[in-house]
């Protein structure tokens, strides 16, 4: 993915959603196009319209990291896209690919590791990377994933491919297209971790040929951090319920983040989940390959 580009489409995507009032500007002229105008994005960052043109042509190396804030506060960034912009500014600057230990198409959880997922019999708990491919999980979570698991065949599963492949996700995911939407952002994060990487460039491939709403939100340019927060599921088995979901970096293994959904406790989501624990123990729910 090349990086003038990137920078280019994401600046330029950012400036389009932040309209002159959101940012205690008057509204003046008519406007072709939506969001602020370079000057006044130039303005609100404190820097010349000469040089933000350059910034917003991709020209970001050696942009310092007071610039690069100047430029997210005038622009709204949040936190996670803050990061996503300093990001594209090292790898700018830096001129090749940073890598970040051992491909994860091959990663297999120690036994430690699945020792730790398996004690968790009370809550979902799962382990993936950020070309969101689920790399291995306990009990719950096999049986939270089992029709997604089931399809992915010989590939590991993967949770992109599943929301915008299999029309069976319109279903498991109520909120589809904020879940459709939040996979993409964080699809769109690892692409700023990692430009180079050949298997998240094939599977964005892969699905920007066959699913026109993954085209579309992709060129959004959104990202997204997978801290926490709240996910609706509707399991064919066992009906709807809301789980809390909290995202934790593994250290030692780069890219690889366990996440750990669990219900309010007392609640009939805690029952839900109850009852998918149950449900799970009368069946031969998937494992990982190990």
């Amino acid at each position: 993915m090349d990086n003038r580009s990137e920078v280019r489409e994401f600046l330029m995507s950012r400036r389009a959603r932040v309209e002159p009032e959101m940012v205690g500007l008057p509204r003046m002229g008519g406007r072709r196009v939506p969001g602020l105008r370079r000057s006044e994005a130039a303005t609100l960052a404190g820097v010349s319209v000469e040089y933000y043109s350059r910034l917003e042509r991709g020209a970001i190396a050696g942009a310092s990291t007071a610039v690069l804030d100047a430029l997210a506060r005038a622009l709204l960034m949040d936190d996670a896209e803050r990061e996503h912009l300093h990001r594209l500014a090292r790898q700018a600057g830096d001129g090749a690919p940073r890598r970040r230990g051992r491909p994860l198409d091959r990663w297999r959880p120690s036994p430690s590791i699945q020792w730790v997922l398996d004690s968790m019999a009370s809550a979902v708990a799962m382990i993936g990377n950020g070309r969101t491919d689920l790399l291995a999980w306990n009990a719950l979570g096999g049986a939270l994933m089992d029709e997604m698991i089931a399809n992915a065949g010989s590939r590991p599963p993967n949770f992109a491919r599943y929301l915008f492949l299999d029309p069976g996700s319109q279903t498991f995911y109520p909120a589809w297209e904020k879940a459709a939407a939040v996979n993409v952002a964080m699809l769109r994060t690892e692409a700023g971790r990692d430009p180079h990487a050949s298997a998240l460039q094939d599977l964005v491939g892969e699905l920007s040929t066959r699913s026109e709403t993954f085209r579309r939100l992709w060129g959004q340019h959104d990202v997204w951090q997978h801290e926490s927060g709240t996910k609706r599921y509707r399991h064919h088995a066992v009906g709807d319920m809301e789980l809390h979901f909290d995202g934790l970096d593994l250290v030692g293994q780069p890219g690889a983040q366990m996440t750990v959904l669990t219900a309010v406790p007392g609640s009939r989501d805690a029952d839900t989940l109850r009852l998918l624990g149950s449900w799970a123990s009368t069946r031969d729910v998937a494992v990982p390959q190990r």
